[in-house]
């Protein structure tokens, strides 16, 4: 019988604890907001360039720990910022504003662990360094911690190439559409990488005890895809 795999709302959880959530508006609305943000940071409307900063930095920081790194986070996000100041000119709204965004901070986090050397921390470290992205977020109450802090130090210990698609879909929430978009890959790339990254996963987390009833039973009522 196939297991069902780890809800990704379980990462997904500590994000929105952290305010890091979409945008509840529709999608016509969406656009329609992000075109006006992008005028008036390109005309230099007072104010602009710190409204698109705080709606977007939680997510840039979030993006740029799990692919980076904790540590390499703040440096990363920076980095990212920069390219997206820079760069918003040449924004034509092809793609989504979010996707765009996206594209950018994925690219400067890939580029600075290129420059950098190898780590020389054990694993364990980097792990556990990885889970305090979402045990800092979350209170001495919360049931969850535990195992939200056990799936990021999995996540952790993925390729980063696996990582990143990871994070993009069942973390971020992209469709394999925005993700090809963002990595600049086919479609089926995509989700030829999803797979495989997913049964890594599953290999992870089985071998640090969690079973698929340590996630899904605190999620019985969702009809979200989980990592299948």
């Amino acid at each position: 019988m196939p297991v069902k795999e780890p809800d990704h709302k379980m990462y997904a959880a500590a994000d929105r604890d952290a305010g890091i959530g979409p945008l509840t508006l529709t999608r016509d609305e969406r656009v329609a907001d992000e075109a006006t943000l992008v005028d008036a940071v390109r005309r230099g409307a007072p104010g602009s360039r710190e409204a698109l900063y705080h709606r977007y930095k939680r997510r840039v920081f979030a993006l740029a720990a799990r692919i980076a790194g904790p540590n390499e986070a703040e440096e990363v996000a920076q980095e990212a910022f920069i390219r997206i100041f820079r760069g918003l000119a040449r924004f034509r709204g092809d793609s989504a504003l979010g996707t765009w965004i996206y594209r950018l901070a994925v690219n400067a986090a890939l580029s600075h662990r290129s420059r950098r050397p190898p780590p020389t921390e054990s694993l364990d470290a980097r792990t556990a360094e990885a889970s305090a992205l979402v045990s800092s977020t979350l209170g001495p109450d919360d049931g969850d911690a535990v195992l939200r802090a056990r799936l990021e130090r999995g996540l952790a210990r993925l390729p980063v190439g696996y990582r990143t698609v990871v994070v993009l879909h069942d973390v971020e929430g992209l469709e394999h559409e925005e993700i090809a978009a963002v990595l600049g890959c086919h479609v089926g790339t995509s989700k030829s990488q999803l797979h495989k990254a997913r049964g890594r996963l599953r290999e992870i987390l089985a071998a640090d005890g969690i079973t698929a009833a340590d996630v899904t039973g605190k999620h019985a009522g969702s009809d979200k895809e989980g990592l299948a």
